[in-house]
């Protein structure tokens, strides 16, 4: 677990806040001393395998919506609308 100064945590809080999405824990110290700990809130929007690969370093994810898939995904004969519902069906 790292530890942050109060000082430093204020001045690059973006920064430290990025390294908490990331799965880190944070320590902030006064004058050396722990006095508080940042820690990422639990999601249960995703299944846990893929927190466990963001905490790896395997995947990255911001927060923000996917961008998509840089290969486009064709589905012949098919509406996207179609698509898009078989493949949500398919992960119920």
């Amino acid at each position: 677990m790292q530890t942050v100064g109060i000082r430093e945590l204020k001045n690059q809080l973006s920064r430290h806040l990025k390294r908490v999405r990331a799965g880190h824990s944070l320590v902030v110290t006064e004058h050396g001393k722990p006095i508080a700990r940042i820690e990422p809130v639990e999601q249960t929007s995703a299944p846990e395998w893929m927190w466990q690969m963001i905490r790896e370093g395997r995947a990255h994810w911001n927060g923000g919506k996917p961008r998509g898939a840089r290969v486009p995904i064709h589905a012949p004969n098919a509406r996207l609308a179609e698509a898009v519902l078989e493949d949500r069906e398919d992960r119920v």
